[in-house]
């Protein structure tokens, strides 16, 4: 199956300008559904959530990604997230102006979403509930592990230092990569990626990191969408607790859990190949049986949605059609890309 690599520029209804990217199956091939992708912190999406772009549209699936205010090509200070809700909003407003597409507008919508990515998707869920036809959440940050959970006390003394030196780099952390991803090779791979953030946290990026957690954690009652929850039992990013945490208190009925022996956070970019098809092989087969005619309704964006987002002048998206060929985690395929900055 070929599949085809577009990028695009938009700006956001607070002038934000944000790189988005798209991988859609070949030419001649109808997608099954729209599968909507939100990273995790510090990731972007043409690199990083590469693999899973063209694993999906090879399985006829229609994909869209954008890089998050401060992430990635989007413009912004890196890795600054004044408000959590300012990304919600710029993937609420994207995503739906996809939906509102001629071509797209009577397919399934999924939303995808890693790490933090997770608490982005359920945030969506709670913002148009009936919207989206269910999720695949790898690894999903939506509450915050006790064994992590900071002090109050310390809360307070950062809380109190937040509008003076917001984007001051202070919060101490262990290497997030080094942590994330088991296999050595993919694990340098990622670290040489430049677009990915890997410096300390900010102050106010911390804390609102910790205030959406925990809003997430006191609403996982309310998440009613179908989900499949993956997670590796030897992650030590986002504690597998998390996941059961959800798949336990989601009023969902039509709910799965993926626990995966010996797996780290990292479980669709940093395992071993033959791992990493695993969790690939759950997730289209959760798809498919999701996406399968008949067993949506689907109500259409008929109106062109494109409040608060608006496509900036460029050159031509950049198309790539490929074949079969396989390459590790899709780092070293071939591409030819075009850029509005």
């Amino acid at each position: 199956m070929e599949f085809e690599y577009q990028e695009e520029y938009v700006k956001s209804s607070r002038g934000v300008q944000l790189f988005t990217c798209r991988w859609l199956p070949s030419d001649s091939s109808s997608p099954k559904a729209l599968v909507f992708i939100c990273h995790g912190y510090g990731m972007e999406c043409s690199g990083f959530m590469r693999e899973c772009g063209i694993r999906l549209a090879r399985a006829r699936y229609a994909v869209f990604g954008i890089d998050y205010e401060g992430h990635g090509r989007s413009s912004g200070s890196r890795c600054y997230i004044k408000k959590f809700e300012n990304i919600v909003n710029d993937c609420h407003d994207f995503f739906k102006s996809v939906c509102a597409e001629k071509d797209y507008r009577y397919k399934g919508r999924f939303l995808y979403g890693e790490s933090m990515g997770g608490a982005v998707a359920l945030l969506l869920h709670k913002k148009d509930p009936l919207f989206y036809h269910g999720a695949v959440l790898v690894a999903p940050m939506c509450k915050i592990s006790e064994k992590l959970k900071p002090h109050p006390a310390v809360v307070n003394i950062l809380t109190g230092f937040e509008n003076l030196v917001p984007k001051w780099k202070i919060v101490p952390t262990k290497d997030v990569i080094d942590s994330a991803f088991k296999d050595p090779f993919k694990r340098e791979e990622t670290r040489n990626n430049k677009l990915i953030y890997q410096d300390k946290p900010r102050l106010k990026t911390a804390l609102e990191m910790l205030r959406t957690s925990m809003m997430v954690e006191e609403s996982l009652k309310l998440v009613t969408l179908p989900f499949v929850v993956l997670h590796g039992d030897a992650d030590t990013v986002t504690d597998p607790e998390i996941s059961k945490a959800l798949y336990d208190r989601a009023r969902s009925k039509d709910k799965t859990m993926k626990l995966y022996a010996g797996m780290w956070h990292a479980l669709t970019a940093g395992e071993t190949d033959e791992n990493v098809g695993v969790v690939f092989a759950d997730i289209i087969a959760w798809l498919d049986k999701h996406a399968a005619e008949g067993n949506l309704l689907v109500e259409p964006v008929h109106e062109t949605f494109n409040v608060g987002i608006q496509k900036l002048p460029s050159p031509p998206p950049a198309a790539e059609k490929h074949s079969h060929r396989n390459y590790l985690c899709g780092f070293k395929e071939p591409r030819t890309l075009h850029s509005a900055m």
